[in-house]
């Protein structure tokens, strides 16, 4: 069976997060991954069993769930909130906190909207049938204030850590789950500045243990974000 994900050709970046994902996820399977370009879209086929079809469907919709719930909403409110009093440093942390906040229930339902589909149109799905999601981000958009200080960002990401009990674990600068699962969300948001305290942040864990140093801009955020929730060793 094959299975077609594709997305329009500005898309490469979310094509190659699932091809880097899946592929690790299919290592011990006969399945077969492939990316192309063609006309205006860009996309990856999937050539798997009979047998494996409904797992890897599963996967695959867990995957594109993933790149919807993270980077289209990243671009969304990138284009839709505009905040004054904050660096380019401290507006990236935003957009991944708030990114953060609701990433298991927008996941989950991007995650129903995909599944059992063969083949997969990423920004059609998105256009067409999660019309109630982006409501809600224009909802949450419409809360924001214009004017963001520091010492507000750092209070509200502290809200939105408050009840995650979770740990994740920074080793050499790669970022693990509370399963010691390699996480590379961060990826979906593009380049940009603390890419360790926003890969934190997206893994959804209110506790941090670091192995290694890190670098110094993603130290300092990390100890203002999570405080005594941080552990060193050694």
């Amino acid at each position: 069976m094959v299975i077609n994900i594709s997305e329009n050709g500005y898309s490469e970046n979310n094509i190659l997060y699932l091809q880097t994902v899946l592929g690790e996820l299919l290592t011990h399977t006969d399945c077969k991954l492939q990316s192309y370009q063609g006309g205006e879209r860009t996309g990856l086929k999937v050539n798997c069993p009979e047998n494996y079809a409904e797992i890897i469907k599963a996967e695959i919709s867990d995957k594109v769930a993933e790149i919807v719930a993270i980077n289209y909403k990243y671009n969304y409110f990138k284009s839709s909130i505009k905040v004054q009093g904050l660096s380019e440093t401290e507006k990236e942390i935003l957009y991944a906190s708030l990114i953060a906040a609701d990433l298991p229930d927008d996941k989950k339902y991007c995650y129903q909207k995909y599944l059992g589909l063969s083949d997969i149109a990423v920004d059609g799905v998105f256009n067409f049938r999660l019309q109630p999601l982006k409501k809600k981000w224009d909802e949450i958009a419409s809360f924001m204030p214009p004017c963001f200080m520091s010492h507000q960002l750092k209070d509200f990401v502290k809200y939105l850590l408050e009840k995650k009990k979770k740990r994740a674990y920074i080793d050499c600068g790669r970022v693990y789950d509370s399963h010691y699962r390699r996480v590379k969300r961060v990826e979906l948001l593009g380049e940009g500045p603390a890419k360790i305290v926003r890969e934190v942040l997206l893994s959804n864990c209110g506790e941090i243990e670091i192995t290694g140093k890190l670098p110094e801009e993603d130290e300092y955020y990390i100890k203002q974000f999570y405080g005594d929730r941080v552990f060193f060793v050694s």
